[in-house]
């Protein structure tokens, strides 16, 4: 059976819940994040799942995301390596505000464009084009490398963080990027040929 890349974006977190920009910020997940997490390992599992090796950020939502999928794979002492170049983008200035707030104190058009626009950062914090430019050196140069050796990987990190990895993967334009949703707990599969390119993707 030929190795597999899964990419699994972080259980709901508290901070989702509230509708806040969270980013670096490191709230816990809610119970539906939990059951996310669970549910997203037993399907891993009934799917015939077994990793190598895991990557994961710095930021406990993800950390223990990974933690009760590996537990559900029955895999609880997995090779786990942690890094903060697969961290969530970071909001700056936004971080903890509640989006509605946002708007309120800088117009819903600038919000808008920061929060959608490829290389516009908001004040303080990250554009997607600066989180990929942290994510995709460190998927070329490590992860990348672990798959071509034949190992079963997966990666739990962020909506950002894996739309960037998405992007380069799928080869897709900015404006596909940014339209582009990574729902929470929600397995994406990948096959991918000799030279990186997809040979195939699924959601489980």
């Amino acid at each position: 059976m030929e190795n597999s890349l899964v990419l699994v974006r972080h259980g709901q977190s508290e901070w989702n819940k509230l509708n806040l920009f969270t980013g670096w910020k490191d709230p816990g997940l809610t119970e539906k994040g939990i059951e996310e997490a669970i549910s997203a390992g037993k399907r891993l599992k009934a799917a015939g799942f077994q990793f190598d090796i895991a990557y994961t950020s710095e930021l406990s939502r993800a950390q223990k995301t990974l933690e009760l999928m590996l537990k559900e794979l029955d895999q609880s002492g997995l090779e786990t390596i942690k890094d903060l170049k697969l961290n969530e983008r970071n909001y700056g200035d936004l971080s903890g505000l509640n989006k509605d707030d946002a708007r309120a104190k800088w117009g819903e058009e600038q919000v808008h464009i920061w929060r959608r626009s490829f290389d516009i950062p908001p004040p303080g914090g990250e554009s997607l084009k600066d989180t990929a430019d942290r994510v995709l050196p460190y998927y070329h140069e490590t992860i990348w490398p672990s798959y071509k050796s034949g190992k079963n990987i997966i990666v739990a990190a962020h909506g950002n963080s894996l739309r960037a990895m998405v992007k380069d993967l799928e080869k897709l334009s900015t404006e596909q990027i940014m339209q582009r949703e990574i729902a929470t707990g929600q397995p994406i599969i990948y096959h991918l040929n000799e030279d990186g390119s997809v040979k195939d993707v699924k959601n489980l």
